[in-house]
């Protein structure tokens, strides 16, 4: 059986049968298409093309912490390990992710609360002009957004993404009605490839 080989090229053929797929795309700005494609093309799904909400100067407010070399927060170590290393070393880029963090544990037995919120609570002061990525705990969203409103952390920008049946709609919603700059996937889906897509997108858009 004949099949592409050339790894440059199945990405380009892939991109073009998704601009095809989804010729609604083209009213978008080009970084904010770019960025969608990039979900649709990890997930395989056309379906994400109508799904992802992207707020106003999200994606600017994304480059421009990336190119300032600002942190990056992930609520999960898989979310961490998706990322781009050569784009993230580029613009010197630190990713950090505290759920296995001692510290993090502790917290979360003391206070009776999941280690996904001490990990956040814990990196709120790495935020400050930051990208926070969230791709599996809802209530690692639902903290991050009440620390937002008390202005404890003052992220750039958040990929708010979690996935589920209990709480991830919701913390989404909490979200998408904040003005911090977001993008995020409304309902039960998501999941940390989603987030990883996103952020990817930015360091190649960067």
């Amino acid at each position: 059986m004949e099949f592409m080989k050339d790894p440059r090229g199945i990405e380009e053929r892939s991109m073009a049968i998704i601009e095809e797929s989804v010729p609604e795309l083209q009213s978008l700005a080009l970084e904010e298409r770019r960025v969608i494609e990039r979900v649709v093309h990890t997930t395989g799904d056309i379906f994400y093309a109508g799904l992802v909400r992207i707020s106003p100067g999200a994606v600017a407010a994304g480059l421009a912490a990336i190119r300032a070399g600002r942190s990056i927060i992930t609520d999960v170590n898989m979310l961490k390990a998706g990322l781009n290393a050569s784009r993230l070393k580029k613009y010197g880029v630190t990713v950090n992710c505290y759920i296995n963090d001692p510290r993090t544990a502790a917290e979360a037995r003391q206070q009776g609360v999941t280690r996904a919120m001490a990990a956040m609570r814990l990196a709120a002061p790495e935020l400050d002009g930051g990208i926070a990525a969230i791709g599996n705990a809802p209530t690692a969203l639902f903290t991050l957004c009440e620390l937002i409103n008390h202005g404890t952390a003052s992220p750039a920008l958040v990929v708010g993404t979690p996935v589920g049946f209990v709480g991830a709609a919701e913390s989404k919603e909490v979200l998408m009605k904040m003005a911090v700059p977001h993008v995020t996937v409304p309902g039960t889906k998501g999941g940390s490839t989603i987030a990883v897509a996103v952020v990817n997108a930015l360091l190649y858009l960067a």
